[in-house]
């Protein structure tokens, strides 16, 4: 069976919680997302507001304090919120890739072989009795390592020593230098000896899916997908480019002609970031304005007919926050009117006591 572009794109939505906000508890969202991108503490709440009903920001900080959902180094060696009872199957899951990139990390020419395994022991020592920041981590490694250099030895130790990044780091309104403990310290419980990746593969799925091996891929880094995808008797569909798209039997396919409200989305937000093959829910061209930032910074976006079609950014002085929407190409009246009801209703909850403004540039 061919899916369509716009069956995928409504297909994704679905799954992302994206085409109708739902009353589905934090947790569960969480788990059923695969996870949030977290690189920084506002997008995981922004991610979430868009998909549920109700909700509080306070809820998902007092889910984070009380140890439910934690921030940790996952995929593609970035920070994902991700529920404490999951740890087991993504960290372990992905330990194997990020196991290579600590040891691609450091750029050949200023790479310097050190034991990985001690750096590990010495890392898992260090971050197991109290949280450290990254400069800490850092500073003690080089005094074991003085060949390398503190960044570069801290950065590795984040790949490949399971650690969580406590709060008050993440927690709604509230500062702070990140700090990391090791994770069997923050959950009282170490990660299995072996990792479940059909299990992953078919989490993907039910968030992301109907998706090819190479979509699964980008979005984990794994390889060798293909056998375990092969263990779950996943049905088989068709893109319009004849690809074929794994699913599990029980995925729910969405007509193309089911109504897509506009969305603003945060920053990093996984909607964006799930497929090698990203044309179900963005143009080439809105992927090249998209994908052109610096220090790999995606800004916060908006979906039209559940399409990217723009950025947005609030700013806020002491009185007043201004939220710009900036349309990649010219946007109509009537499709700018969504996305300008969400973006009032957001800064409800990013800036309550003060005025509100919303503009659009251009």
């Amino acid at each position: 069976m061919k899916l369509s572009n716009r069956t995928l794109n409504r297909t994704l939505l679905e799954r992302q919680l994206l085409l109708e906000r739902t009353d589905m508890p934090i947790v569960a969202a969480v788990e059923h997302l695969g996870g949030l991108q977290a690189q920084a503490p506002v997008p995981p709440y922004l991610a979430l507001w868009s998909r549920l009903k109700p909700y509080g920001v306070d809820a998902l900080s007092k889910l984070i304090t009380d140890r439910s959902l934690v921030r940790m180094t996952l995929w593609r060696g970035t920070l994902h919120l991700i529920s404490a009872d999951d740890v087991h199957l993504m960290r372990t899951a992905l330990q194997p890739e990020l196991n290579k990139w600590a040891r691609n990390v450091v750029p050949p020419a200023h790479r310097v072989e050190i034991d990985l395994d001690e750096l590990a022991r010495i890392t898992h020592e260090y971050v197991e009795t109290e949280p450290r920041t990254v400069a800490e981590i850092g500073a003690h490694l080089e005094a074991h390592f003085p060949e390398a250099k503190a960044r570069e030895l801290s950065t590795q130790a984040q790949m490949l020593v399971p650690m969580v990044q406590v709060p008050p780091r993440g927690i709604w309104g509230v500062g702070g230098v990140p700090q990391n403990v090791a994770m069997s310290t923050w959950l009282g419980r170490d990660l299995p000896a072996s990792a479940d990746v059909p299990a992953l593969v078919e989490r993907y799925l039910r968030a992301f899916g109907p998706a090819t091996l190479a979509d699964m891929q980008a979005w984990s880094r794994l390889t060798g997908l293909k056998a375990h995808a092969a263990a779950l008797g996943l049905v088989e569909y068709e893109n319009e480019d004849g690809k074929v798209l794994l699913d599990v039997p029980d995925g729910k396919i969405v007509p193309a002609d089911t109504p897509a409200p506009a969305r603003l989305l945060p920053a990093f937000d996984n909607v964006l970031l799930g497929h090698a093959d990203r044309t179900r829910i963005m143009s080439e061209e809105a992927r090249s304005r998209w994908g052109a930032v610096r220090n790999g910074v995606f800004p916060p976006t908006f979906l039209v007919d559940g399409f990217l079609r723009g950025t947005w950014n609030v700013v806020e002085t002491r009185d007043t926050a201004t939220l710009t929407i900036e349309p990649y190409s010219r946007t109509t009246k009537k499709d700018l009117a969504g996305v300008v009801r969400e973006a009032r209703a957001v800064l409800k909850v990013m800036a309550p006591t003060k005025a509100h403004v919303v503009e659009t540039a251009g």
